[in-house]
C-alpha cells in the first residue's frame, strides 16, 4: 500500500537506521535479552549517530526536529529485525517533557547528556498498588522546613531503562488539593545516583527482554527543590499532555509489529517445503496472508493518519486513545496467525517472529490499558 506519510529525510534516515540494526544490534541481540539490558556505550553510539536529537533545540545540542515520524521509523526497523534499542524507548519518548516543562536552567543542566547519551533518562509512574490508577500513586515528597529539598519515599515498578537512567522523572504526591484525587501530584527529577535510591531486579517479562525493566524504591532521597518539572502539582496536566504521544508511539510499534510478522511469514513460507511443494503454495498459507496483509493495510492507514495530525499539532487525546486501541488490538491476530505459519519455529524463543508475538503483547497494556482506551473513547462519545 502506497505511503505518504514518509519524505526523503525520513528514508535516508531509515536506510542509516536499518544499517545500524543490521550490523551492531542483530548480530549481539541474544547477548543482550540475556543480560536484560544493552550495552551503556550503545547509548552513546545512538547519541552520536543523533538519535537523541529529535525534539531537542539546536543550542542544546540536538537537531531542532520536531517531527515524530523519526520515532516511527525507528520503531518500524527495530521490528522489521524483531529487536529492540532497549531502555532508550523511554528516553526517546521524554524530549517534549523535558523541552516544554522544564525551566532554563533545567535545559541548561539536562539536555545536552541527553543528547549524547552521556544522560539517561527514565519515567517512574506505575506502582505496585496503582497501575493505569495514577491518582492512585502513593509515592510521597515532603518539602524540607528549610525549603532546600524534598524527601522522596515510595516504590515504583516497571521502569524502563530503570536500571541504567541515571535521571529518573518521578510522579509524586507532594501535597493534597481536597477530593481531587489528581491533584497535589508533581515530577520530580531524581538524581538515581542519590543516597536511598534502590533498584531491584524486576519480575522476569515475557518479551521486551533487553528493555531493562525494573523496580525502584526511594527511601528518604534528598531531592533539590529546583529539581521539580514542571510547576509543583502539575505533574498530572504533564502527563496528560504527554499521553498523546506515548500512545501514539505505542500504536506505531504495533502496526509495525504486524507488518513485520506479514514480511517475515511470506518469506519463510516461499522457503519452507511441505508435501514436495513450498507452504505458499496451498491455498490456506495464501489467504491467512492476504487477510493479515488487509489488516495491516487498515493499520498503516489509521496509524499514517495520526502522525500526520500528530506532526500539525492536531491529535486529540481521544484520538490518539482510539489509534492505540485499535492498533493494539488488531496487531496480535495477524502476528499469531503469522507464527502459526512458522510452524515448530514460531514456537522458539530466538526466532524473530516469536520475540515480536512476546513484545507485542505488552501494548495492550503500558501507557494505559485497552480498557482504559475505551473508556476515554467512550468518554468523548458522551456516554
Amino acid at each position: 500500500m502506497r505511503r505518504t506519510v514518509f519524505q526523503d529525510e525520513h528514508e535516508t534516515f531509515r536506510a542509516r537506521v536499518r544499517d545500524l540494526i543490521e550490523t551492531e544490534v542483530v548480530p549481539l541481540y541474544p547477548e543482550w535479552e540475556a543480560a536484560g539490558r544493552v550495552p551503556r556505550d550503545f547509548y552513546r553510539r545512538l547519541g552520536k549517530l543523533g538519535i537523541f536529537g529529535f525534539g531537542i533545540p539546536e543550542e542544546f545540542g540536538g537537531s531542532g526536529e520536531k517531527s515524530f515520524k523519526f520515532n516511527a521509523v525507528i520503531a518500524e526497523e527495530c521490528a522489521r529485525a524483531g529487536v529492540t534499542f532497549g531502555g532508550a524507548s523511554a528516553h526517546l519518548a521524554l524530549p517534549a517533557t523535558l523541552v516544554t516543562y522544564t525551566t532554563r536552567e533545567q535545559k541548561e543542566r539536562w539536555l545536552p547528556g541527553f543528547v549524547t547519551g552521556d544522560l539517561m533518562t527514565a519515567i517512574a509512574i506505575t506502582e505496585p498498588e496503582a497501575g493505569s490508577d495514577l491518582a492512585g500513586l502513593r509515592t510521597t515528597a515532603e518539602l524540607s522546613e528549610d525549603g532546600t529539598h524534598y524527601v522522596l519515599n515510595g516504590a515504583k515498578a516497571y521502569v524502563s531503562g530503570g536500571a541504567q537512567a541515571d535521571l529518573v522523572l518521578v510522579a509524586c504526591r507532594t501535597g493534597t488539593d481536597g477530593s481531587d484525587r489528581r491533584g497535589g501530584m508533581s515530577l520530580l527529577a531524581v538524581d538515581t545516583r542519590a543516597p536511598g535510591v534502590t533498584v531491584e531486579t524486576g519480575a522476569a517479562t515475557l518479551g521486551l527482554r533487553s528493555s531493562d525493566i525494573v523496580a525502584m524504591t526511594f527511601s528518604d532521597v534528598r531531592v533539590p527543590a529546583g529539581d521539580v518539572v514542571g510547576g509543583l502539582g502539575e505533574a498530572f496536566a504533564c502527563l496528560a499532555e504527554i499521553f498523546p504521544q506515548e500512545r501514539l508511539g505505542i500504536a506505531v510499534g504495533a502496526y509495525a509489529h504486524a507488518a513485520a510478522a506479514v514480511h517475515l511469514a511470506t518469506e519463510y513460507v516461499r522457503e519452507r517445503t511441505a508435501f514436495g511443494k513450498p507452504v505458499a503454495a496451498f491455498q490456506n498459507t495464501k489467504f491467512v496472508l492476504a487477510d493479515c496483509k488487509v489488516t495491516v493495510n487498515a493499520l498503516q492507514a489509521v496509524v499514517d493518519q495520526a502522525l500526520d495530525a500528530f506532526d500539525a499539532g492536531e491529535l486529540t487525546a481521544e484520538e490518539a486513545a482510539a489509534t492505540k486501541l485499535y492498533c493494539t488490538e488488531a496487531a496480535p491476530g495477524v502476528i499469531d496467525r503469522c507464527l502459526q505459519l512458522h510452524g515448530g519455529l514460531g514456537f522458539t524463543t530466538d526466532s524473530p517472529i516469536a520475540r515480536l508475538y512476546a513484545d507485542n503483547r505488552a501494548s495492550r497494556i503500558f501507557g494505559g490499558t485497552s480498557e482504559i482506551m475505551r473508556t476515554i473513547v467512550a468518554k468523548s462519545m458522551g456516554l
